[in-house]
């Protein structure tokens, strides 16, 4: 199961899971027996993408980052979610040292299989332009701006950065927002006057829906279709998403949705889509029986 040999087509479509360590998963989708430390190695043979979200909890290290880069095949992709010390505790204010570290703690030494950064704000935390705005021009744009600021962190980190990149690529961002005040078409054009993917998130009716596309990719979340982080998604609704992710991809506007402001332009976009259901472990399965949906190849796995 070594990371040689075989990919993933990076094509248009990125589907996966949020996080790959939870130990109900362990002899359901995980193999009896399967060591620990070998379960995206085995995840990544299935599904296409994951969001890294311990970096939400923790600044990680660039070991780390590495490690799984080396067990992942090619194709394979990762988004990373932001740390709520940037969200929650600092609520995107004096948060450039913060930024700093973040993009030193090993982010970069996924190389090319670094896809966006996901931002999830708080939901007792409103809508503040000005805040937002001063925040997103913080925000590095390529790996090699990412690599400057990471030069920036601080004495924490002294010895285990990763401040280097081994081509200029671009890094997107995408934001996922819980508070009803941010439905307003003005809230819309922010993101778009600034790059920034509206995360679609579907989340069992607990927070705003908005499908406004915002930016040149699509970023979705599904937390649970009945119960938030529990319900899985039956077949009428895979294919229900299977539809949106496909207009989403060829640039159009689905039919059926919630948006705040005028339509985006028409041009073709990748699409990401994480579960993020893991409770009764229907997230890798929903994602691969999605990706099927799709049209993503699955790799096999060796015999």
């Amino acid at each position: 199961m070594g990371g040689a040999g075989g990919g993933w087509d990076p094509g248009p479509f990125h589907v996966g899971v949020s996080g790959w360590r939870y130990p109900p998963w362990r002899g359901v989708f995980y193999p009896r027996g399967l060591a620990h430390r070998r379960e995206l190695e085995y995840a990544s043979r299935s599904i296409a993408s994951v969001e890294v979200n311990g970096s939400f909890y923790a600044l990680l290290r660039p070991s780390s980052y590495e490690q799984w880069r080396a067990q992942t095949p090619p194709g394979f992709v990762f988004s990373v979610k932001g740390p709520r010390f940037v969200t929650h505790m600092k609520r995107l204010a004096g948060v450039e040292v913060p930024l700093a570290n973040f993009f030193a703690s090993g982010v970069l030494a996924l190389g090319d299989q670094l896809g966006p950064v996901l931002w999830q704000l708080p939901p007792t935390m409103g809508y503040d332009p000005e805040r937002l705005a001063a925040f997103f021009a913080l925000l590095p744009r390529t790996t090699r701006t990412a690599a400057q600021l990471a030069t920036h962190h601080d004495q924490r980190l002294d010895g285990r950065a990763f401040a280097a990149t081994d081509a200029d690529r671009p890094l997107r961002h995408a934001l996922e927002v819980r508070h009803a005040s941010f439905e307003t078409v003005e809230f819309v054009q922010l993101l778009r006057d600034n790059d920034i993917a509206l995360v679609c998130a579907d989340t069992a009716g607990r927070w705003p829906v908005l499908e406004d596309v915002t930016s040149d990719f699509v970023y979705v979340r599904l937390h649970g279709d009945q119960e938030l982080y529990v319900s899985g998604y039956g077949d009428a609704a895979l294919e229900r998403w299977a539809v949106r992710v496909r207009t989403w991809q060829m640039g159009g506007t689905p039919a059926v949705g919630r948006r705040l402001g005028p339509p985006a332009p028409v041009r073709e976009r990748e699409v990401f889509v994480y579960f993020d259901n893991d409770v009764k472990v229907r997230a890798p399965f929903d994602a691969i029986a999605l990706a099927r949906r799709l049209g993503i190849q699955r790799l096999a796995l060796p015999t």
